[in-house]
C-alpha cells in the first residue's frame, strides 16, 4: 500500500533507558502520526521494555546486534534496510551511530541528519583529537547537523570545522504537564525514605561511568562529615540501572551509608520519583541538554549540577540551582550542605527553575524545531 507520509529512520547505538533515547520517545510521541512514520534502528539492541514507552504502535524497531569494533561490517545490512524502507530522512545520533550515514548516502537517502547530544567519559568535552578527525571524515555524508547545546554547536564549528549554515541548535524539551510541582514531598513506592521530616536528595540516570554517581556518593559522605547532625534527616536516592550497580553498592557500604542511600534501580515512574525528592543532583562528567535535569526543574525541584555540556544553559547559577565542577566531591558536598541549611533558597530555586523550563524549554517548541529541520533540509535536497 502506498503511504504518502514521510518516513524517518532514527539510528542509535542502543535503544534503552537514557536521556538521548528518551528524547526520541518524546519526539515520536508528539509528532503528528498522520504526517510522519518512524523506524528505530539500534546498532546493538532495541530493549522491549523501553520500546513500550512509544505510544504509536506503527513504529518499527530493528536490532542489528553489533559486536565490538567498527560498524563497517553492518554496512551491507544497513544498506539493504535503507533500500527496503526508503526513508526520506535518516537521523543518526552521537558518534557511535554516525557511521550509518555512509550506507544511507550509498542507498541514496535524500537527507542524512546527525545529532550531537553530548560526549562520553572516554572523550570529555570532545577534547580527543582523533574523534574530531573521525567526525570530520564523515561530514561529507551528512546533510545537516543538530547540536543540543551551545557548547556542542561551538565544538562542531571550531573543532570539527562544520559550516554554521549546516548546524541547527535544538534544545531538548520537557512535558511540563507531566512533570509538575507538588505542594509537599510525596511518598514513592518502595522507598525507605517516605517519612516526614526528611530532606531527600536524588539523582536519575543510568549507572555508567559518564554519569559519575560515585562522586555524588562520596560528596554525600563528605557533606555528612561536615554536618554530622544531617545524618538524622538527610537521605540520598539514586534511580537507574546499569553496569556499575555492584560497584556503587560496594562504595555505599564502605562509606557506611547503607541506611542513608537507596539505589532504587531502573524505574519508569520518574514524575512520581521527582515528586518524592526535595533536591535533584546531576553529577555527570558530560552532558548535552539533559532531559532529567529539565524534568527535575519542571517538577519544581532546585538542582545541583556539574558545570559540563549544556548544564550551564539550563541552570542559572544561584537562581534556579547550583553549578559545581565535575569530579569534585568537595565542591558538591558544599552545595549539598548549602541547600540543606537554607530551605528558603531551596524553595525559591524550585519555583524559578519551573518558570524557566515553561518559558524556554517546552516540548512543543522542540517538536516544531525538529519538524522544521526535517522539512527544510528535504526542500533543499530536492
Amino acid at each position: 500500500m502506498n503511504d504518502s507520509r514521510l518516513l524517518i529512520m532514527h539510528v542509535v547505538f542502543r535503544f534503552d533507558v537514557g536521556g538521548l533515547e528518551n528524547g526520541i520517545v518524546n519526539l515520536i510521541n508528539h509528532m503528528p502520526a498522520e504526517r510522519y512514520r518512524h523506524v528505530i534502528v539500534a546498532l546493538t539492541e532495541c530493549v522491549p521494555s523501553f520500546c513500550a514507552r512509544i505510544r504509536n504502535r506503527e513504529v518499527v524497531f530493528l536490532s542489528l546486534h553489533k559486536g565490538d569494533g567498527h560498524g563497517f561490517r553492518l554496512y551491507p545490512e544497513l544498506y539493504r534496510l535503507f533500500r527496503q524502507y526508503r526513508p526520506a530522512v535518516v537521523h543518526t545520533r552521537n558518534l557511535a551511530a554516525l557511521e550509518a550515514v555512509v550506507p544511507a548516502w550509498l542507498a541514496r537517502v535524500p537527507v542524512r541528519i546527525h545529532g550531537e547530544h553530548g560526549w562520553d567519559s572516554f572523550d570529555p568535552d570532545g577534547r580527543v583529537a582523533r574523534y574530531q578527525v573521525l567526525r570530520r571524515l564523515y561530514a561529507p555524508f551528512v546533510s545537516g547537523y543538530v547540536a543540543l547545546s551551545r557548547r556542542i554547536e561551538n565544538y562542531l564549528l571550531d573543532k570539527v570545522r562544520i559550516k554554521a549554515s549546516r548546524i541547527r541548535r535544538i534544545c531538548n524539551g520537557v512535558d511540563a504537564r507531566r512533570f509538575a510541582p507538588v505542594t509537599e514531598r510525596q511518598p514513592v513506592a518502595g522507598s525507605p525514605f517516605n517519612s516526614g521530616g526528611l530532606l531527600v536528595f536524588g539523582a536519575v540516570g543510568r549507572l555508567q561511568k559518564v554519569k559519575d554517581h560515585a562522586t555524588l556518593i562520596r560528596a554525600f559522605a563528605e557533606f555528612l562529615q561536615r554536618c554530622p547532625d544531617a545524618r538524622a534527616t538527610a537521605r540520598l536516592v539514586i534511580v537507574g540501572g546499569g553496569p556499575l550497580r555492584d560497584e556503587l553498592e560496594g562504595l555505599v557500604g564502605r562509606l557506611e551509608l547503607a541506611d542513608l542511600v537507596w539505589l532504587a534501580g531502573e524505574r519508569s515512574d520518574i514524575p512520581e520519583i521527582n515528586a518524592g525528592l526535595d533536591v535533584f543532583v546531576l553529577p555527570s562528567l558530560g552532558e548535552g541538554i539533559s532531559n532529567t535535569l529539565l524534568e527535575a526543574m519542571a517538577s519544581g525541584l532546585p538542582v545541583i549540577a556539574t558545570d559540563v555540556g549544556g548544564n550551564g544553559e539550563l541552570v542559572v547559577a544561584g537562581e534556579t540551582g547550583l553549578l559545581v565542577p565535575s569530579a569534585d566531591p568537595g565542591a558538591m558536598a558544599q552545595a549539598l550542605l548549602l541547600l540543606f541549611r537554607d530551605r528558603e533558597m531551596l524553595e525559591s530555586m524550585g519555583r524559578k527553575g519551573r518558570a524557566r523550563v515553561v518559558d524556554l524549554f517546552s516540548l512543543d517548541a522542540m517538536v516544531s524545531a525538529y519538524i522544521n529541520c526535517y522539512e527544510d533540509t528535504l526542500t533543499h535536497a530536492a
